[in-house]
């Protein structure tokens, strides 16, 4: 067991950023952000990618601060009333290879102060690719609901109702059992976890868990798009 990775400092650091969110700040404490944040993130990603490859072989764990798995903790804040110019929490995003951006199927990692979970499906595909889930969801509505029936026993509701439709959208049936899913514009399963799941020793291999029990949504949403899982 190599933990723990993330240490009580990682939320402490965020807590601070949230309150001194300016660049001069930043600069001022940037040693904290390598040590607390940055570098135990680039270790726990460098270790996810073994279990990863057992789950899937079409997905990456990329150790890079730039480029890789880690997210920019800068805002682009170019199209934003919002300049603050740092974010308050970490994210790690496992890609699948075939992506180009983090539209596609992948695993995510959250953590902030009193909000830490793992995402695992897509986030907001642009509309040929949710189309092409919402028709997988129409032809397979049996495997599509034992799929969720299987995650909410697990505790991994399987229900994003950001942007949510108010109707079901043309071309679909309005009395479709899954009418509720083809109304969203994102579909993906999560697990909540807590600041001292997240500073435990196990805690990789926790978050690995869930990956693996969220394997059967993440291999329908890949058929359904057209990649491997």
């Amino acid at each position: 067991m190599a933990g723990p990775y993330f240490t009580p400092a990682l939320f402490s650091f965020l807590i601070d950023l949230g309150e001194n969110n300016d660049r001069a700040w930043f600069d001022a404490h940037r040693e904290r952000y390598e040590r607390d944040l940055k570098e135990p993130a680039l270790r726990f990603i460098r270790d996810f990618g073994e279990p990863l490859r057992g789950i899937s072989p079409h997905f990456e764990a990329v150790p890079k601060a730039v480029g890789g798995s880690l997210f920019r903790i800068f805002r682009d804040t170019r199209f934003s009333a919002d300049k603050r110019p740092y974010k308050t929490n970490t994210g790690l995003h496992f890609r699948h290879v075939s992506a180009k951006d983090a539209h596609a199927p992948g695993f995510y990692l959250h953590l902030a102060p009193g909000e830490v979970f793992g995402g695992f499906g897509l986030w907001e595909p642009d509309p040929p690719t949710l189309a092409r889930l919402r028709d997988a969801i129409v032809a397979q509505p049996d495997r599509w609901a034992a799929i969720k029936a299987e995650l909410d026993l697990s505790g991994m509701p399987c229900a994003m109702a950001d942007g949510m439709l108010k109707r079901v959208p043309p071309g679909y049936p309005k009395d479709h059992p899954h009418a509720e899913d083809l109304k969203r514009k994102s579909h993906a399963a999560s697990v909540r976890f807590t600041e001292a799941d997240a500073t435990a020793p196990d805690f990789l291999e926790r978050y690995a868990a869930a990956c693996r029990r969220a394997a059967p949504v993440m291999a329908f949403l890949c058929e359904a798009v057209g990649v491997p899982f």
